[in-house]
């Protein structure tokens, strides 16, 4: 009989040296040196993985299961690195296209994660206030991903800032993170909802 009792600290481990891994790949300067769409198949593959463990990893679908809402949603705080896409485009590092848009709009979902996480006790009793909150941070993210792959492909010197530490993080870690949480917080709520009264 296989164990699938869930390894609390198995699967945290395994994000941080996935964490790790990207930080050395970042600091290689070996991300930095591919060409469009090698980033973005590696982001696209990175999601699927995530997104294929959960749901075929016994371990990881019931870990997956015990982590609640407010830790879930809490790990959109990391998009206030809107931020500082707006400090680079003051620089002149990305192109305004990418960094204002997708800047503010990460900046105003992370501003909405801390929202919930903070001020909101019952999240499970606001299932309709999460849902909105995740289909506004899905598309976000989803536009973000897609302008970042549509401006690289035709100038690939312009996106050059996401290939490089500390953003070097999004492709290789935190996105395909931030899309397969909005997935599992869809099935979250999905069934929270189908057992409502």
């Amino acid at each position: 009989m296989t164990d699938t009792r869930p390894r609390h600290g198995l699967y945290p481990l395994l994000l941080l040296a996935w964490l790790a891994a990207a930080t050395a790949l970042g600091a290689s300067g070996r991300l930095a040196g591919l060409r469009p769409p090698a980033p973005q198949l590696i982001l696209i593959g990175l999601t699927l993985a995530l997104l294929l463990a959960g749901w075929v990893a016994p371990g990881f679908r019931l870990w997956l299961a015990g982590l609640n809402l407010r830790q879930l949603i809490a790990l959109h705080l990391t998009r206030f690195v809107g931020i500082y896409f707006l400090v680079l485009y003051r620089r002149g590092e990305l192109p305004y296209a990418f960094a204002v848009p997708g800047g503010w709009g990460d900046t105003v979902i992370a501003v909405g994660a801390l929202l919930l996480v903070l001020f909101v006790p019952d999240l499970a009793g606001r299932r309709r206030w999460v849902l909105a909150w995740n289909t506004l941070g899905f598309a976000d993210i989803l536009f973000v991903v897609l302008t970042a792959a549509r401006l690289a492909l035709a100038d690939p010197g312009s996106m050059a800032a996401l290939l490089r530490l500390p953003l070097s993080l999004l492709p290789t870690f935190l996105v395909p993170l931030i899309i397969a949480s909005h997935i599992w917080l869809y099935q979250r709520l999905r069934i929270a909802l189908v057992r409502e009264p």
